[in-house]
């Protein structure tokens, strides 16, 4: 018996469907290796994983986050490597980078099932109605802004009091202003936030606060709370996960909406098809698991056999090259696609990649942005505390 945990743990949620049918298929098709599932909600999770596995009684297989979240696993040597496991062919079913938040010093320790995305949700009806053009640079975008709050209409959607909401739009910003690479490395502290890049996002992100970008009550306002109007048509544009194209998929805006990547920072060294996210959460094995090679084999199955099912639901942007019918998919969920697939570089969410102490201040940070309370300066001093806690 093989114990496995994961974080799915509503009947509503489409990963718990389809991980209770992965996992089905494995146990119908290895009689002689069972899976076992424990599901814990995923806040509780976190605090469980980590007992367990400094106790050394973690299960054999679990789900867990890549980059900060399990460093200090792999650093306690309590993860199994899995690169001698890849080299049937795995690897070339995997799609190019999704491993890259999974290894550490060059060894892989989890499998990605699925890559999250961010993309700005623009109602065409409220821009074309009120005449306004769809923003491509960030001088359109503020310039949107302004239109829509001459008009009385609360510009962009945030639910800040759930902090990581409005961490999308700055680690957007920080992303246009200095690329993918200059942020992986700062997250990575291979080198600190000291370049103009960091604070330049801090200064843009300001810019649309004073212009009355968002709901003078988004402090307040949790994620869910600060959905409602723009899923009734009242607000013009959200800036949110590819998850999100579900929601507007079952509102009364299905059809009047178009997913876009973030607007361009003029002068940024951003690439334009640079992306917000990526593939973070994967499947990990217990270095102390009795049974290395089947953990290791159920994995792949997992993985790659989620992978394929979320896809064909629109619930997941996939991981491995799967085959799946996509007849069904939505066209806002197709256009988020299309946009992870033409990206020529990442970020992860900043709070994924950092973990713990490091991923609240950059949260408390960023709304502090929001609430007009910090300077660029401090903003980059502040971040710079994260890089020196090697």
């Amino acid at each position: 018996t093989l114990n496995f945990w994961h974080i799915w743990t509503s009947t509503t949620d489409p990963n718990k469907k389809n991980i209770d049918a992965v996992i089905s298929d494995w146990n119908t098709a290895n009689p002689n290796t069972q899976i076992n599932v424990q599901a814990i909600e995923n806040e509780a999770f976190k605090t469980k994983i980590k007992t367990a596995i400094s106790a050394n009684q973690a299960p054999d297989i679990f789900v867990s986050w890549g980059a900060g979240f399990s460093q200090p696993f792999v650093q306690a040597g309590k993860l199994l490597e899995l690169d001698s496991y890849l080299n049937d062919g795995t690897k070339d079913k995997l799609m190019p980078g999704t491993l890259n938040y999974l290894t550490y010093n060059n060894k892989v320790y989890g499998l990605p099932y699925s890559s999250d995305f961010a993309a700005l949700y623009v109602n065409n009806d409220l821009f074309t109605s009120n005449n306004v053009k769809i923003p491509q640079t960030f001088e359109d975008l503020l310039a949107a802004v302004k239109a829509f709050r001459a008009k009385g209409i609360t510009p962009i959607a945030v639910g800040e009091k759930d902090l990581w909401p409005g961490m999308f739009l700055y680690d957007a910003l920080a992303l246009r202003s200095g690329g993918s690479k200059l942020c992986n490395d700062a997250l990575a502290k291979k080198t600190n936030f000291s370049d103009p890049a960091f604070s330049d996002a801090v200064s843009l992100l300001t810019q649309l606060v004073d212009a009355g970008a968002f709901d003078p009550a988004a402090m307040g306002l949790t994620r869910d709370e600060a959905e409602v109007p723009f899923l009734s048509g009242k607000i013009p544009m959200y800036y949110m996960g590819e998850w999100f194209s579900d929601a507007v998929e079952n509102s009364a805006v299905k059809g009047k909406v178009t997913a876009l990547n973030f607007p361009v920072v003029t002068g940024g060294k951003g690439n334009a098809n640079e992306v917000l996210g990526g593939a973070i959460g994967g499947f990990m094995v217990s270095a102390n698991t009795k049974n290395k090679d089947e953990a290791a084999r159920a994995v792949k199955f997992i993985a790659q056999n989620i992978s394929a099912r979320l896809y064909a639901e629109g619930a997941g942007i996939p991981t491995w090259k799967v085959t799946a019918d996509t007849s069904k998919l939505s066209p806002l969920f197709k256009q988020i696609a299309d946009i992870a697939q033409k990206s020529t570089g990442n970020t992860v969410w900043w709070d994924s990649y950092l973990g713990g102490a490091d991923a609240d201040l950059h949260k408390s940070l960023v709304q502090q942005i929001f609430g007009k309370t910090i300077t660029p300066q401090q903003f980059v001093t502040q971040m710079n505390s994260i890089s020196n806690n090697k």
